[in-house]
């Protein structure tokens, strides 16, 4: 699985899965359990068969998760992708309280949460966690009325292989996200070592504590505030019309207003909103449907880039070091620093280990002799590759981040290449 953009604890974003062989799509009881609910909750087996393929050919684009939703464009037989979206029920107050207090009763279920591990005794502690037939409600874009149509089938069995690398997922979709659920637990165990030491404690001394006597008075509570909706709403269908503005790209910027705005309602933070213009501009490029710069494409670029005084090549590199690492691999492109003695000068010996020569040290990059290859070390600890053309200052990334350099330049090319 390809690292997530980093949109916040609310709303993760995963690049799209590349084609792959026939098998199953899921490794984990709970990702077949996954599989399971889509499977036995199809009235169309033949539908369900042309989605399968669809999500081996890699027809399936970024996928977005927020609570209760699951967001993808997946590319059918027409040239416009079709949105696709995949709701399931999030847990109200009362059951994240039993799947909260299930999960501190033993050690051993956190620890299992935080090496991406689904304990059963977790999923099976009376908390409707993992979803049954007919539990997934699938909507899409296109004219097919199927339950699901070939496009919802394709993102669901994708959303498997993502409930396969981190349950976490699941926790979201079933309406909290990761730091919110440790955070909780974290609480939770203090208050319980907290409790156990003040039973171990002497009787207190008669009197009233000084922290009743200096709290606060109790005010009248506010009134209760509007129920947020459960999902973002879908807006509506833009038709194409001469010398109008792209419907695509309005469908675009819609659904990921609806998106925000739900985030916001919900959270009462946006932290799409602190981006500065440059790094939205550079988010909202990235995350637009496909890949190649097709006519609308480049126009979106002109456009962006104008906006914020650069030019459409800056974007497009900016772009793909988005897609490489999020916010972070845009950082890593646009600054360099000075990293502390340590892991970066262990780079260059393991590289040397693998029969690559001696890159050469500047700040946080490592250069190939050659002049086309260079690793970029980020402050989060992860190499970053990046190609040119020898002897030219054209730096593009490539590849996916890796904490190991030698994994870094996997796949820019052979050994003779390097």
């Amino acid at each position: 699985m390809g690292a997530p953009a980093r949109d916040g604890d609310h709303r993760r974003t995963f690049p799209a899965f590349p084609p792959r062989a026939d098998g199953p799509f899921a490794g984990t009881w709970w990702g077949n359990a996954w599989v399971t609910a889509l499977e036995e909750g199809a009235l169309d087996l033949k539908r369900l068969a042309r989605g399968r393929g669809y999500a081996e050919r890699g027809s399936v684009d970024a996928i977005t998760v927020t609570p209760g939703l699951v967001l993808a464009y997946v590319q059918g037989s027409r040239p416009r992708p079709y949105r696709v979206q995949v709701r399931l029920r999030t847990l109200g107050d009362a059951d994240w309280e039993r799947f909260l207090e299930a999960a501190v009763e033993r050690p051993g279920h956190i620890a299992a949460l935080l090496d991406k591990e689904m304990p059963e005794s977790l999923a099976d502690c009376g908390v409707p966690l993992l979803p049954g037939p007919g539990d997934l409600e699938p909507q899409c874009s296109c004219p097919d009325r199927g339950h699901p149509c070939k496009h919802a089938a394709a993102l669901c069995y994708q959303t498997a292989r993502l409930l396969d690398a981190d349950p976490f997922v699941l926790l979201l979709l079933r309406g909290r996200g990761e730091r919110e659920v440790l955070d909780a637990l974290s609480r939770r165990n203090a208050t319980r070592a907290a409790r156990a030491a003040q039973q171990q404690d002497p009787e207190p001394l008669p009197g009233v504590r000084a922290a009743e006597a200096l709290a606060a008075r109790t005010l009248p509570p506010l009134p209760a505030p509007l129920p947020v909706p459960p999902h973002p709403e879908q807006p509506p269908a833009y038709p194409s019309a001469p010398d109008g503005p792209d419907s695509f790209a309005l469908d675009h910027l819609a659904t990921d207003a609806a998106a925000r705005a739900h985030a916001l309602l919900a959270t009462g933070h946006d932290e799409i909103g602190e981006l500065d213009l440059w790094r939205d501009a550079v988010r909202l490029a990235a995350s637009r449907p496909g890949s190649g710069l097709t006519v609308s494409t480049r126009a979106l670029y002109a456009a962006l880039a104008a906006a914020v005084g650069r030019t459409p090549s800056d974007l497009a590199r900016a772009v793909a070091a988005w897609r490489q690492g999020g916010p972070e691999g845009l950082t890593v492109l646009e600054e360099t620093w000075d990293p502390p003695a340590g892991r970066f000068d262990r780079a260059r010996p393991l590289l040397l280990a693998a029969d690559l020569p001696a890159f050469r040290p500047r700040r946080n990059h490592l250069t190939h002799p050659r002049g086309h290859v260079q690793l970029r070390f980020g402050q989060d600890g992860l190499w970053y590759a990046y190609e040119s053309e020898p002897g030219q200052d054209d730096w593009w990334p490539r590849g996916t981040p890796d904490p190991d350099p030698v994994g870094a330049l996997t796949g820019l090319g052979t050994a003779d290449d390097l």
